[in-house]
């Protein structure tokens, strides 16, 4: 009996119409990937993404194209460097480049090398430009110096920075009790939410660093409380010049009316009022939300009252009519929110209103935030834009390829 290869031509001739299909909608997504990144690029300028409240540009952008943190990220990191690699922003926006692709040179690639990599993404994979990424020479630095044991503080108007220089044996015991503490708090993330690729979009950010060094602070700080019961962790000493009303931390800086309203919604304040330098009087002090309201405002809400915002740990209790005008630490009045966001509020950069239950929130600008997507269903015809080519597929030579190598600078010695 004769085989016939009708089957197999059919089959051909179907993936070959559906690849081509693919490479025109491929072509098209990379122009509107690229004006996506000129919108991101208006977004950045003058800090415009900062007046929603979002905690950066790209939790902004992943919240209003609904999209997720990683490809926000990679259309921030093309937007903040499409100065730097014209050339490959030129061919995502003439179809030929993927998102990927210039995402992955606008991260890793040093100024200057435009061209080269321009050249080498119309026919590598996003793998084998990160592989070609990491086989550039790294610029020559002279080994660092033993540094002496310090410790030291810079504050400016916004953060305190400390500087910690310890010897290597120290450090190791300081970098052990650090990964210890991250640990814990990458385990009790996987717990509430899974894995990392797989967590939902209103899932709080992935522990960090900073988050894990808190907690070692936090923690010393718990067992110093237990050896010493009769001092008060959340005790915040505010002292208050009654002509002037101008106020200040216990040995510490002067202090403005919105960061005085942030201290005292969630802590023990003893207000000290002052004339001429001389105490005359202190004032009723506050006291921390109860565990019992606590627990009630967990269970109504359990993330950051501010739409976009997933951040469900360390929450703070706002009052939303604040307590030194009066209103009472009652679950109708207190909602609760992130450090970030309530600080933004107590800035005016947001507003909280309404009773707890039902909470609006709004912008600089009076605008109503609000969680969903800007994503709509197009008005208009998809942009004329060539079938994308795409990588060529073919094993790379590596030992045949010449990285990137920087132009010496010149010297006027």
């Amino acid at each position: 009996m004769a085989i016939t290869s009708e089957p197999r031509v059919g089959q051909d001739a179907r993936i070959g119409a559906l690849f081509e299909r693919l490479a025109e909608l491929q072509g098209q997504r990379n122009v509107i990937d690229a004006q996506i990144v000129d919108v991101v690029r208006e977004l950045e300028q003058d800090d415009l993404w900062a007046i929603t409240g979002a905690r950066s540009l790209e939790t902004c952008v992943a919240w209003k194209t609904g999209s997720s943190h990683s490809h926000a990220k990679a259309l921030a990191e093309v937007a903040r460097r499409a100065d730097v690699f014209p050339r490959c922003v030129a061919g995502l926006r003439e179809g030929s480049l993927s998102l990927d692709q210039v995402a992955v040179i606008a991260e890793k690639a040093v100024e200057g090398s435009d061209e080269h990599y321009a050249g080498l993404a119309q026919a590598a994979t996003v793998s084998q430009l990160r592989t070609a990424l990491n086989l550039a020479p790294r610029p020559d630095t002279e080994p660092p110096s033993e540094p002496e044991r310090s410790v030291t503080k810079i504050t400016d108007d916004e953060f305190a920075i400390w500087r910690v220089k310890l010897p290597h044996v120290e450090a190791a015991v300081f970098d052990a009790a650090l990964q210890s503490h991250l640990d814990a708090l990458v385990a009790e993330w996987k717990r509430a939410h899974g894995e990392r690729d797989s967590a939902s979009e209103q899932a709080p950010p992935f522990p960090t660093v900073a988050d894990a060094f808190m907690r070692l602070v936090e923690h010393g700080w718990d067992a110093d409380a237990v050896a010493r019961p009769h001092g008060h962790r959340t005790t915040v000493v505010v002292h208050l010049d009654v002509e002037s009303q101008i106020g200040s931390l216990h040995l510490g800086p002067a202090i403005s009316e919105a960061e005085r309203q942030y201290l005292t919604c969630d802590a023990r304040v003893e207000t000290w009022f002052e004339r001429d330098g001389k105490p005359i009087g202190v004032g009723r002090e506050t006291r921390e939300i109860p565990r019992r309201i606590r627990r009630a405002l967990e269970r109504r809400q359990s993330t950051c009252a501010v739409p976009g915002c997933g951040a469900t740990r360390g929450l703070h209790a706002h009052h939303i009519w604040h307590w030194e005008k009066g209103g009472p630490t009652e679950l109708w009045n207190l909602v609760l929110v992130c450090p970030f966001h309530h600080r933004l509020h107590h800035r005016k950069l947001i507003t909280i209103s309404g009773p707890g239950h039902a909470v609006t929130v709004t912008d600089v600008n009076g605008r109503t935030l609000d969680g969903s997507s800007v994503a709509r269903p197009p008005t208009g015809p998809p942009p004329q834009a060539p079938p994308y080519a795409g990588p060529t597929g073919e094993r790379a030579q590596w030992k045949w390829y010449v990285p990137f190598t920087p132009r010496p600078q010149r010297s006027d010695n």
